[in-house]
């Protein structure tokens, strides 16, 4: 009995689940299969990214933790096949936010060694692959909890300032996008597949135990002076191809779970209410839901729409089970990636990464302009 639990458990580490991204319908989602064009002069001068492993381009690479993304297949999509850290094939959501916008290419991970200062000018991702707002999420896979990234930023606020002065960089602080993506592997690896906080907590108790340490992180952000801040809700967490594995679907016949996708949506119609009642609080403030959700969930109901033909599984392996280290160099993969909606058993592929990245473009930051 020992050896099956201790099997499970690193089992379950090994597939932490590291993914809360960024609402459409299926016509207007569908419309956006091309990526944006950028604008003539970029909307915000730098970008500045925090979370899990759905918006970690690399920070993984230089933390002690089992939850990394360089090693092959990861990167299968990019140029040369070069795996940076991402977990996906390809590049995700900030990367083309940042080139929609027009602020760079990509963006770079924090921690990454010798940064040039055009790089820290115009922003960088404090992200941690397997990071969450609760405290707990983390002790187990050694990644930067959320709660802890607000003093990369400080450090980075400091290098800033020491690259363009105080003033200038005051305003590239309060003038930036700030991108916020974490919450799944809250409930996953502590309400759903290792149920920890359910010993005190009912789901109700934990949503609102989670959003009040949004709250307080938004606040911080607030103070350090970020004005302009999109803050991702949860996907359909019950859709994931290692949820449905977990709870031992058999491969032909998988379902997505109802009840952790109902979770879901109770959660995010609570940060939903949440943001606009905080930027009442926060003068000068401008707090934008992302609702992730609806356009994974239009997505897997509506696949064809989108260009995928597999939806309940990822492109690595067997794609129920291999994610991290488990899918690696010796992992066979699907021949396009772009045709399935999850790289990984957690993680989305780069082509959805693409169209959320789109829907944030298209109906997300014009907010700011309201």
């Amino acid at each position: 009995m020992v050896g099956m639990a201790t099997s499970k458990l690193f089992i379950m580490l090994a597939v932490l689940i590291c993914m809360a991204p960024i609402n459409t319908c299926s016509s207007a989602a569908a419309s956006t299969a091309s990526m944006a064009t950028r604008p003539p002069s970029p909307k915000f001068p730098a970008i500045f990214v925090f979370g899990d492993s759905t918006v970690d381009t690399g920070n993984n690479n230089y933390v002690k933790t089992l939850f990394k993304a360089n090693l092959p297949p990861y990167g299968e999509s990019f140029p040369d096949h070069i795996p940076t850290g991402r977990f996906s094939d390809g590049k995700l959501v900030p990367d083309f936010l940042a080139s929609f916008l027009g602020i760079k290419d990509d963006v770079p991970p924090f921690l990454k060694p010798n940064l040039s200062e055009n790089e820290l000018r115009t922003g960088v991702t404090f992200a941690s692959a397997g990071s969450g707002y609760d405290y707990l999420t983390t002790r187990l896979s050694n990644a930067i909890p959320v709660s802890k990234q607000v003093e990369m930023f400080k450090s980075y606020i400091n290098k800033l300032k020491g690259i363009v002065g105080k003033d200038k960089g005051n305003n590239i602080i309060g003038e930036a996008v700030v991108i916020i993506s974490a919450g799944t592997n809250d409930f996953v690896f502590n309400f759903y597949d290792i149920p920890t906080r359910r010993l005190e907590f009912d789901i109700v108790g934990y949503q609102h135990f989670l959003l009040q340490k949004l709250e307080d992180f938004l606040k911080e952000l607030y103070e350090l002076g970020c004005r302009k801040m999109i803050v991702a809700g949860l996907p359909p967490i019950g859709c994931l191809p290692i949820q449905m594995t977990a709870k031992f679907q058999i491969p032909t016949n998988r379902k997505c779970l109802e009840d952790q996708n109902s979770d879901a949506e109770s959660y995010n119609k609570k940060l939903a209410k949440l943001l606009p009642e905080l930027q009442a609080k926060l003068p000068g403030s401008k707090l934008a839901y992302a609702d992730v959700y609806e356009p994974l969930f239009d997505m897997i109901n509506y696949p064809q729409q989108y260009g995928f033909v597999e939806i309940k599984r990822g492109c690595c392996g067997t794609g129920i089970i291999e994610a991290l280290f488990l899918c690696n160099a010796m992992t066979p993969i699907c021949r396009n990636p772009s045709e399935f909606l999850f790289w990984d058993c957690i993680h989305p592929s780069q082509q959805a990464y693409i169209y959320l990245a789109n829907y944030i473009i298209e109906e997300v930051v014009p907010l700011f302009d309201k």
